[in-house]
């Protein structure tokens, strides 16, 4: 009767992950084509939009060289997916913020000199001062679709390259 309950044992090798909540589906199906099983998944204390995952897989699993290496393959090429979706933002949102930087210096320029009892060069100043509060959205906006439109072929191949992997993978789980 030992013997019996000692065959039916598995040994489990676990792993945990943390990605981007937008980036958990993929995650979770990518991992279950290399053998993984999802065990648990938990939001960490920051809230900073990133989720953490564990996983565990037969530790006895076949072609288990090939798959780790195609799991690493796997998880550079999500990371590199975060990492243009990131870069989506990054420009834009730099340039609104300069923009509106410079729109507030000229708004201080405008209250001092209407302290100063500067009429003339308060509204002066005050016109960039508005502009630079109001352009910032449309520039942001602007800057952020070419970004899109320039980095969605290149999300959409690497996309593909995970398909791709996942389907050597799974052939081989």
């Amino acid at each position: 009767m030992m013997e019996e309950r000692n065959k039916d044992f598995i040994g489990y090798e676990y792993k945990e992950a943390t990605v981007n909540r937008s980036l958990e589906a993929l995650f979770v199906d990518s991992y279950a084509s290399m053998g993984w099983q999802l065990v648990e998944t938990t939001m960490p204390m920051q809230g900073n939009g990133k989720i953490s995952m564990r996983f565990k897989r037969d530790r006895k699993i076949r072609n288990k060289s090939e798959l780790t290496r195609l799991q690493r393959q796997l998880d550079g090429l999500i990371t590199e997916i975060d990492r243009l979706e990131f870069s989506k933002n990054t420009k834009a949102a730099g340039t609104a913020y300069v923009l509106g930087l410079i729109g507030t210096a000229f708004m201080a320029g405008s209250v001092f000199a209407y302290i100063a009892g500067l009429l003339v060069p308060s509204i002066i100043l005050a016109i960039p001062g508005f502009l630079g509060w109001i352009i910032p959205y449309w520039v942001y906006r602007k800057i952020r679709q070419e970004k899109v439109n320039e980095l969605n072929p290149l999300i959409e191949q690497r996309y593909d390259e995970v398909y791709s992997t996942c389907e050597q993978a799974s052939a081989l789980v």
